[in-house]
């Protein structure tokens, strides 16, 4: 099945910067919605329960992006091991899943992206009352 896929050294070093500015973006959406939450809860004011599963929604979101992200950049640097090693079928199959992981993580992505908009047009619907 992978006899013909041959995987260079450098095919998992491309995914190095993309990953970590990855890995970057995720963590700034982290920190905002950690901010986010903290200034509600200094606020004072009662909050909505759709925002608050909203907000739950979407810590668990970037959770689990940044744990595919982080486990897809792992798994490039044990390919590069197996690649470096001679292991290419094995490093070939291993770079498979971390791209796998990486698609995950990027899905998820846009999942919360979405549930950030409907975020935002529950704001804008308390706003508008």
């Amino acid at each position: 099945m992978f006899n013909n896929l041959h995987v260079s050294l450098t095919t998992p070093a491309l995914l190095f910067p993309a990953i970590s500015l990855l890995l970057l973006a995720y963590t700034n959406r982290f920190f905002a919605l950690a901010a986010l939450i903290r200034q509600l809860s200094h606020a004072g004011k009662p909050v909505n329960d759709n925002q608050i599963r909203n907000l739950k929604q979407r810590i668990n979101l970037i959770r689990k992006m940044q744990e595919a992200g982080v486990s897809s950049f792992a798994l490039c640097v044990l390919c590069m091991i197996f690649l470096y090693t001679g292991f290419n079928q094995t490093g070939s199959i291993i770079f498979g899943i971390s791209l796998l992981l990486l698609l995950y993580s990027l899905i998820l992505s846009v999942i919360e992206i979405r549930i950030s908009v409907d975020a935002l047009n529950i704001h804008l619907k308390e706003l508008s009352k």
